[in-house]
Parts: structure tokens; sequence; C-alpha cells
């Protein structure tokens, strides 16, 4: 009897432990952090404006991604907080890799503009005249010594397709203030200074000539 009893004592203590335990697991989990969201950024274009048509030229163009290195060929959006080092932002990415994302918006700008009527991508493999590629150096936030910008740094080079003959090359450099601490204002000076390079190497390209 004595020990039947000893039995039942020490299971209601093994069932107690056990629901406390599992109540002790339940609390747990209630203040363990949730993971972050991460969130996927489109590069900002400005607005289609709705320019008079302008003389064309009579040579068609093939936008290429840009040459770069391993970090910045990638959608996470590469900042540079100190010096020589480069990071990223935290659980921030662009839709596609820097390269895509610089490609895309230079032939945005050629066909908005309308004075090349030929314009197509590396991805089409279409025909062209003039290719259009070159090394995107630099496509990052920059912080020193309490500033903040953006900063895009790409060398282009324009090469006619027939010979692979150089035509021209320039080196451009964007720099664009973040106005603010929030992921949004990081984006929209990227689409501002990448505004600025596409509108720069639009007016450069087409003062030149295959011919």
């Amino acid at each position: 009897m004595i020990s039947l009893k000893i039995m039942r004592f020490a299971g209601r203590r093994i069932g107690l432990l056990m629901l406390s335990t599992l109540a002790m697991l339940l609390s747990a989990c209630t203040i363990l952090p949730t993971a972050p969201i991460s969130q996927v950024y489109l590069l900002p274009v400005p607005p289609a404006a709705n320019a008079p048509r302008a003389q064309t030229v009579n040579w068609s163009l093939r936008v290429s991604q840009p040459a770069t290195n391993q970090f910045i060929n990638s959608s996470r959006i590469a900042v540079q907080p100190e010096g020589q080092e480069i990071a990223v932002y935290k659980n921030s990415r662009w839709t596609d890799p820097a390269p895509i994302l610089v490609r895309n918006r230079l032939i945005q700008e050629f066909r908005t503009d309308g004075r090349i009527p030929a314009v197509s991508s590396d991805d089409d493999s279409l025909q062209a005249d003039v290719e259009l590629s070159g090394d995107l150096s630099a496509f990052q936030g920059v912080y020193q010594a309490g500033n903040s910008e953006v900063l895009i740094r790409f060398d282009a080079r324009l090469v006619r397709i027939s010979d692979r003959r150089i035509m021209a090359t320039r080196h451009f450099e964007v720099r664009q203030p973040i106005n603010g601490a929030q992921m949004n204002e990081v984006v929209a000076a990227f689409g501002l200074a990448s505004d600025q390079l596409a509108s720069q190497v639009l007016n450069w390209t087409l003062q030149q000539s295959p011919q």
C-alpha cells in the first residue's frame, strides 16, 4: 500500500514537472524576437514626360550590363559605412543585381528620349550598330564625416559593333545626398543618382557617331 502511494505521488510530481516545463517553453516562445521582414525595393524612376519628338539618329544602340566586382554584382544594397569597409543595408534588397538596374535605367532613358529609335539590351541578342557597355565600380551608400550620400561610378565605353572599334570612353561619377536615415530615403537617393547618371550618359552618347 505504501509503495502504491509513493508511486502515485511520484507520478503526480512528474506530471507537474512536465506541465511546468511546457509552460516555460510556451512563454519563451512569446518573448523571442520574430524574424525581420526582408524589404525588396525597385529603383525609383521619374514619371514619363511628354517631351516633343527630337530629331533622330540613323544608328541603333545595344545597352549591355556593365562589368563589376563580385560584391556589387548582387541584389544586396551596398553601403560603405567608414573608410574602405563595405557592407550591406540589413534586410533590404533590390529587385535585381545592380548592373541590371543600371542597364535597365539607361535603356529607359534612351527610349524615353527617343532620339535613338532602336534601343535593345544584351538580353535581346539583336543586331545593332553601337554597343554601350563599361565598368560599374561603385553603386553604394557612403557615410563619412557625418555626411551620407549615394555614390555611382561608371566607366562607359561605346563600341562600333561592325569592327569592334572603341569609339569613345568616359568616366562618370555621381554623388547624391541622402536626406534622412530611413531606408525609403536611401532608396530615393539611389533613384535620383541613377537619373543623373542616365541623363549624362544619354547626352554623351548622342555626341558620338559610328560613321
